[in-house]
């Protein structure tokens, strides 16, 4: 008989301590992509907009990137690759990590929707970006394997489907960044491998004017130009 008073107390603590978890737990379960992006969730979970802009347009000062209206799958690629470590930032490390699998979709499907009309070239880059970063960025330098931006990225750096983003008025720290990243083995190759491979055949003296020059268009599509 004590026995089973025991093991009936038992469960009922078990129990409790389940219901106190799971209530715990429902404001993350419940949480929409926009909460999380303007109020952030838990002590974990700094809001989006803190960093990204409250439309997720950027900061261009701070060297945060625009996220508004690019591709999901890509979106959700990078979301993962910092919850496993495999594109390393001590920042969104954490951030994504706290985040389920289902959040990180999600919250790339909240940000490619968002629209980007009336985004504009990052401030305070160069009027005249140097030659050399047009030069990479248009036309690539086949004489080392290195083939134009634009290719993948398409005209002036506005984006190709899902799979490319726009380089078009992202930060040029940002862009120089990144470049350095992937030459450095700190983030994963991209499609194919490629920007591992193009990176790798980049110096100093490449990877500033090629940044300079994509900061400085315009993140919006000429008219008539589908870039999805």
């Amino acid at each position: 008989m004590v026995q089973a008073e025991a093991l009936t107390m038992a469960i009922r603590k078990c129990t409790l301590s389940a219901l106190v978890w799971l209530l715990s737990v429902s404001p993350w379960v419940q949480a929409s992509p926009s909460d999380i992006a303007n109020q952030g969730l838990g002590e974990n979970i700094a809001p989006c907009s803190s960093c990204h802009g409250a439309h997720g347009e950027g900061n261009a000062a701070a060297g945060f990137p625009r996220l508004a209206g690019l591709g999901a799958p890509y979106l959700e690629a990078q979301l993962d690759a910092f919850a496993s470590g495999a594109r390393g930032n001590a920042v969104m490390q954490p951030i994504a990590s706290a985040l389920s699998t289902d959040q990180r979709s999600a919250m790339a499907t909240y940000y490619s929707q968002l629209p980007t009309e009336g985004a504009q070239a990052s401030k305070g880059q160069s009027d005249n970006p140097p030659d050399t970063g047009a030069e990479l960025a248009e036309h690539g330098r086949w004489a080392s394997d290195i083939p134009a931006c634009v290719q993948c990225h398409g005209p002036a750096g506005v984006g190709v489907g899902e799979h490319f983003p726009a380089l078009a008025g992202q930060p040029a720290a940002y862009l120089a960044g990144q470049l350095r990243a992937w030459r450095n083995g700190k983030r994963p190759g991209g499609p194919m491998g490629l920007m591992a491979s193009i990176a790798a055949k980049l110096d100093e003296s490449d990877i500033k004017p090629v940044a300079q020059y994509f900061a400085a268009q315009s993140p919006a599509p000429a008219k008539g130009l589908d870039h999805e």
